[in-house]
């Protein structure tokens, strides 16, 4: 599979705006069966009209909005294929939440809402934020 820059800078992006964290053993308890389908199936199931972004044999990527918070929904022809990507796109750091077959990449907020419709089990990439810039307070979505 072939993961262009700009496509991994983008998921990276995305996905550093999701996987922090993940809710308590009591929110399990909340989560549905894990949705399959299409990725206009699964954009069906959360209300997002999909802003495709890659269309290829491999994975096939789409923007979600969510009120004002955007977020990266992928699927994908491989669980093999899936597993490469995420484990490459978790070095940008970011949330992840993760069913067969696809990915959807975000804040921890917006995955958590979306693990409400689609079950799935949420990732966190890797936290490269060893410094304090002031980002995160100036950040402006």
């Amino acid at each position: 599979m072939r993961l262009t820059r700009p496509m991994l800078a983008l998921v990276g992006a995305a996905a550093a705006l999701a996987l922090t964290g993940c809710g308590s053993g009591d929110d399990q308890a909340a989560v549905p069966e894990t949705a399959t389908g299409s990725l206009e199936h699964l954009a069906a199931e959360v209300k997002c009209k999909p802003d495709m972004q890659t269309d290829a044999d491999e994975i096939r990527q789409a923007l979600c909005k969510t009120g004002k918070e955007k977020y990266v929904l992928a699927t994908f022809a491989t669980d093999r294929g899936q597993r490469e990507w995420i484990n490459t796109a978790k070095d940008y750091g970011g949330y992840y939440l993760v069913g067969r077959k696809w990915v959807a990449v975000g804040h921890e907020d917006v995955m958590t809402s979306l693990q409400g419709d689609l079950g799935g089990d949420i990732e966190i990439g890797t936290d490269h934020s060893g410094h304090s810039d002031g980002h995160s307070a100036s950040h402006k979505g």
